[in-house]
């Protein structure tokens, strides 16, 4: 990978990271006053669910953001096809199933009652079958890793095994 490739990488990763950091401490805040003000007395029960989803799947995003760009840095360096690499993989896959987990849950505060039209939550349920399966792909991406570890593995015991022969 490209020098100038890692940085363009890094620089958008630090602009979502600093976005969603404004998002989650600003724009929450500034959620959580208009449901006060615009929530029904009988939908009032849905405002703390929905903040607290709403902040853990931005922290989801933001471990996902930091898990990539620990795995930029082992490109860069040339040791992305090691053990230590699978830490982040895992992790990053770990917080995208947190974060369908938590899509799921938000669509069940607001299914019940007359607050939402069903539809949404149909859509919001299906946002969340959609980053389960992103889940899934990195699990397949996470397969293919753990295949180019292992010949990475076996090509430097040939390598030293021809070392010895020569």
């Amino acid at each position: 990978m490209g020098t100038l490739t890692v940085l363009a990488l890094r620089a958008v990763l630090a602009m979502l990271l600093a976005g969603s950091v404004f998002v989650q401490t600003v724009m929450m805040w500034l959620l959580a006053i208009d449901l006060e003000e615009e929530l029904d007395p009988e939908n009032a029960h849905m405002r703390v669910p929905i903040l607290v989803i709403l902040i853990l799947g931005i922290a989801t995003i933001q471990i996902v953001l930091v898990c990539v760009w620990r795995l930029v840095t082992m490109v860069r360096r040339g040791t992305v096809f090691s053990h230590a690499a699978f830490r982040y993989v895992d992790i990053a896959i770990g917080a995208v199933t947190a974060g369908a987990l938590l899509t799921f849950a938000f669509g069940v505060v607001l299914a019940p009652g007359e607050a939402v039209a069903p539809g949404i939550v149909l859509l919001v349920g299906g946002a969340g079958v959609a980053v389960l399966g992103v889940a899934l792909i990195m699990l397949v991406l996470r397969m293919l890793l753990a295949r180019a570890v292992a010949r990475d593995a076996e090509a430097a015991r040939m390598r030293a095994e021809l070392d010895e022969v020569i």
